[in-house]
């Protein structure tokens, strides 16, 4: 829909300036007179290739959304509309991409229509979870409270997530940084030293001679590495892409010797927190299982989850899928028949999430500080090797002298 850029002033004086989605230059004028702006300038803004925003994945942060809904939860318990409450928060988020689907949505709220509905034309914004969710808080008349659990929810997972990526990213920083120094030391010191070992004669130790080959290859074919690092990224994004691919990958993740126990301990605690919200807010079972199933992060939960969907639809329970499968420990399938015996699926599942949620955090804080010593002697072994292959062949000849 057509974007209009307009500066006018209000019924006080004061100068307005926004955009406005309409249809035409003439239905954005009228919108603009029903909100009591005087319109002094009106130009559709043209859509090109120079400032469209490119984004990839979900274009909203976890963490700016998590904000989004406390701030969205915290004014209408304030007794503030749901239309003034998003064009507050249009102008107040950080976010480039939500800013501009709050603004649609308020023309389209302006318009008569649901703010679910509204939400749903902005998919790459607004998950599965926080539309089904809101349109239940819509028809029970307590938006406010499914916002506060919505923000709950991502404020949860956003901490969760945070733990995982800081227990990943140290081993994977300081083996850059490894990299990066070995790349430095065979191609500018090892070649000032390689002319004069070769010159010296004899026969050099076998760790020397691997340096200085790979020094050698390194100068010569450093854009085979280039084209391999190329080559890695795009099948990488290529495996994403394709749903069967991505399963095999995550797969692969959770059988990673002690990385795989966080991703599957962090996976179901995504799992049973959405699914405990969605419950919460009286979402269908099936329904909510199927957004689980799109939301969960992991092909191979997933795939449990499908199962476990079918089970139901055939009259089954939820947990026979989940009970057959490594994934899922004993205690998660314990508590979620516990909670389909006595109709507190909601609170077992929650109660889930939170012992999950406690114990990524414990592993995390355990990784970091096994990882740490290990990864500073894996990085002075390697630096070792480099100067004890040059030092070697020296002390020989000191030695002979």
């Amino acid at each position: 829909m057509p974007q209009f850029k307009y500066a006018g002033r209000d019924l006080s004086g004061k100068v307005k300036k926004g955009t406005v989605v309409s249809q035409s230059k003439r239905e954005a004028a009228i919108k603009l007179k029903e909100r009591h702006i005087a319109v002094q300038e009106l130009e559709e803004v043209k859509a090109t290739g120079l400032n469209k925003e490119i984004s990839f994945g979900n274009p909203v942060r976890l963490q700016d959304f998590a904000i989004y809904l406390r701030q969205f939860s915290t004014l209408l318990k304030a007794g503030v509309s749901i239309v003034e409450s998003t064009n507050i928060l249009s102008k107040q988020t950080s976010s480039k991409a939500l800013r501009k689907a709050l603004e649609v949505i308020e023309e389209e709220l302006r318009s008569g229509l649901p703010f679910s509905e509204a939400a749903i034309k902005h998919k790459r914004i607004f998950p599965p979870i926080v539309i089904n969710m809101i349109k239940a808080g819509e028809l029970s008349g307590t938006m406010d409270e499914a916002l506060d659990r919505l923000a709950i929810h991502f404020e949860k997972q956003h901490k969760t997530k945070q733990k995982v990526i800081s227990a990943l990213a140290y081993p994977v920083v300081v083996g850059i940084i490894a990299i990066g120094v070995v790349i430095f030391l065979l191609t500018t010191v090892v070649p000032t030293f390689a002319n004069m070992l070769s010159s010296l004669g004899g026969e050099l130790p076998a760790i020397t001679l691997f340096v200085l080959n790979s020094s050698d290859f390194l100068q010569s074919y450093w854009w085979v590495l280039l084209v391999i690092v190329l080559i890695f990224i795009i099948a990488l994004q290529m495996i994403k892409q394709n749903k069967k691919s991505r399963y095999y990958l995550d797969l692969v993740l959770l059988k990673m010797p002690i990385f795989g126990k966080l991703l599957q301990l962090a996976a179901l605690a995504r799992m049973t927190r959405t699914l405990s919200s969605l419950f919460s807010s009286s979402v269908p079972i099936l329904q909510a299982i199927k957004i689980v199933e799109k939301v969960v992060g992991n092909e191979v939960i997933a795939a449990i989850m499908k199962q476990s969907r079918h089970a139901l639809e055939n009259g089954e329970r939820l947990t026979e899928p989940m009970r057959k499968s490594w994934v899922f420990p004993p205690l998660v399938v314990q508590m979620i028949s516990i909670g389909e015996e006595t109709g507190s699926l909601d609170l077992m599942l929650e109660k889930v999430a939170d012992f999950y949620e406690q114990e990524v955090e414990n592993i995390t804080d355990r990784l970091k500080s096994l990882i740490e010593p290990l990864m500073i002697v894996l990085l002075a072994g390697v630096v070792g090797v480099i100067v004890i292959a040059i030092m070697v062949p020296m002390f020989q000849i000191y030695g002979e002298i």
